[in-house]
């Protein structure tokens, strides 16, 4: 995982409520356990037609949003089935994180665990920003992720709610498995400290 602090990016819009799952990545590409050019299967569906060529009138296709890494969604976003690919598909598509007004649970537990933030706004800020996409799509902002806040053009900071344990490895670039391998040393000194109560034979 990428280590996330503060940084500005292009917006991309997407004001469709309820997107599940299932829309995000397929189930036809669960069957992959490597993420590398997942990016393509995201929002597939929509994406592609049934010959692999874009269909022009869906907002990723468009050739000024390429490099946008910010996708503004809305309303109960990733809704639906479990499913890890989803953040992989995201990321592998070249977003760092998500803005809408409220995400499935499972979802963002996922997005949270694989380097991609979900970020929650009121839904006053959310239409400012498909109002901002819809007259310039070029729109930057800035996420600000040590003081969770998301930064507009024109320099309203908006505050948003992160979990402090999954803030932390977000910043430092790390998932659950890497937090506990980073305390190698401090679990190391505790057994050194409490001998083994249970003996194996």
């Amino acid at each position: 995982m990428h280590p996330i602090t503060t940084f500005s990016a292009q917006i991309v819009a997407l004001p469709v409520e309820n997107i599940d799952t299932d829309q995000i990545v397929p189930a036809r590409y669960l069957k992959t356990t490597n993420k590398v050019g997942l990016g393509d299967a995201a929002f597939a569906d929509w994406r592609w037609n049934s010959d692999g060529t874009p269909k022009p009138d869906f907002v990723l296709n468009r050739p000024d949003v390429q490099n946008a890494q910010i996708l503004v969604a809305g309303n109960n976003f990733g809704c639906g089935s479990s499913r890890e690919h989803a953040p992989w598909a995201l990321t592998g598509a070249g977003f760092k994180a998500v803005i809408s007004t409220f995400f499935g649970d499972i979802f963002r537990s996922n997005a949270l665990k694989n380097g991609l933030l979900p970020i929650v706004v009121d839904e006053d800020t959310l239409y400012q920003l498909f109002s901002l996409f819809e007259e310039d799509p070029a729109t930057v902002v800035t996420i600000d992720l040590p003081n969770q806040q998301l930064v507009l053009p024109g320099g309203q900071r908006v505050g948003f709610p992160l979990d402090p344990f999954a803030k932390h490895c977000l910043i430092n670039g790390v998932d659950q498995m890497g937090f506990l391998l980073h305390e190698d040393s401090m679990i190391a000194a505790y057994e050194a400290r409490h001998p083994a109560r249970v003996q194996t034979v």
